[in-house]
């Protein structure tokens, strides 16, 4: 069989530069990783990028090293050490595929059977079958995506344009080395082949590279236009006595689905705005402004001390907790925001409270 010349050049550029990363081997290493821990890495590698997940996955493996700990571990344990790498539904979704698969006592070692488990989509499930089990799967990340529409200068409108741009890679993909390859693929999208200022002159593709050689790189991948985030109001309660916090637990699903949280209004585009009991409340100037992914939040803050602690409020039950404790909890980012806020704005008020 003729050797491909992209995948002969990628993968000899990766031998010499392929990122250290934790849960990877080095180029050419015979035996293949822990497909537990590229697994976990995936699923926290979604829509986050690589610095922000290392510590996270650090801190996974040495508390559940096996995927047997992790699904034996306790939601509450999973989802505070999760908080603050956000799209919480990743964390719930790992948990459910951890029990599945220790009840079969087996880990998934295809694509195919990959795609079964909670959370798996097409890009994952083909990232772990290459990486920790050598098929010759083809691996599409965003990344990998923007190189191969310059490759080929493919036009097609993303996310349309997605099986083509697949079509396009599939043939390159080494039969002997697929995990090494969707790396070097990887590493190339991250570090060389930029969405802004591709650096063109250090890309080891360069002369098989159709945007390069037409002069427009930066031309590519086509994207639709993106609609912008609507803005929605909400209102958090911080309700203090005698140093302690009232928290409540979202529900298990949805957004922030199962995370510690200030009790409040909710967040739905004509919510309007109460307060849960009659008392001294002051909102703060600025509300908390939180991204997510299909709208933007203004989160108003309402603070007020207590002279008793409700085991309710507006219907929710309470959990209290001291507000030195409150870095441990695992407060998702929106709220650990409020939570400086609070702190920062209305010291004053917190501490008449004690």
């Amino acid at each position: 069989m003729p050797v491909d010349s992209i995948s002969r050049d990628l993968l000899l550029w990766y031998d010499d530069n392929a990122r250290v990363l934790p849960w990877r081997h080095p180029p050419g290493y015979q035996q293949k990783p822990d497909p537990y821990r590229v697994w976990l890495a995936e699923i926290m590698l979604q829509q986050t990028m690589v610095a922000a997940v290392v510590p996270y996955w650090r801190r996974f493996v040495s508390r559940w090293p096996t995927i047997e700990t992790l699904a034996q571990a306790d939601d509450a344990d999973v989802m505070r050490e999760w908080a603050g790498l956000g799209y919480y539904a990743r964390a719930r979704a790992l948990l459910a595929a951890s029990r599945a698969i220790a009840a079969t006592g087996f880990f998934p070692n295809t694509a195919a059977a990959l795609r079964q488990l909670p959370g798996v989509g097409a890009y994952t499930a083909a990232a772990v079958a290459a990486i920790a089990f050598g098929e010759a799967a083809t691996v599409v990340d965003v990344n990998i995506e923007r190189l191969v529409s310059r490759l080929f200068a493919i036009p097609a409108l993303l996310p349309a344009g997605r099986p083509q741009i697949t079509a396009a890679l599939s043939p390159h993909v080494p039969a002997d080395r697929p995990g090494d390859f969707a790396q070097a693929l990887m590493d190339l999208g991250a570090g060389i082949c930029t969405p802004r200022g591709p650096r063109c002159l250090a890309c080891p593709l360069q002369h098989h590279c159709a945007a390069h050689a037409a002069g427009n790189p930066g031309t590519y991948p086509v994207k639709a236009a993106r609609r912008p985030r609507p803005t929605r109001q909400g209102m958090a309660w911080w309700i203090e006595h005698g140093g302690a916090v009232a928290l409540v637990r979202r529900p298990p699903r949805g957004l922030l689905g199962g995370m510690p949280a200030l009790p409040g209004t909710g967040w739905a585009a004509d919510q309007p705005f109460h307060m849960p009991f009659e008392a001294d409340w002051h909102i703060l100037p600025e509300p908390v402004s939180h991204g997510f992914t299909h709208f933007q939040l203004r989160l108003s803050l309402a603070c007020t001390c207590v002279d008793h602690r409700p085991d309710l409020i507006d219907g929710s039950p309470i959990n209290w907790v001291k507000r030195a404790d409150l870095p441990t909890i695992g407060f998702p980012t929106l709220f650990a925001r409020a939570a400086r806020a609070a702190l920062s704005h209305a010291q004053e008020q917190a501490d008449a409270c004690n």
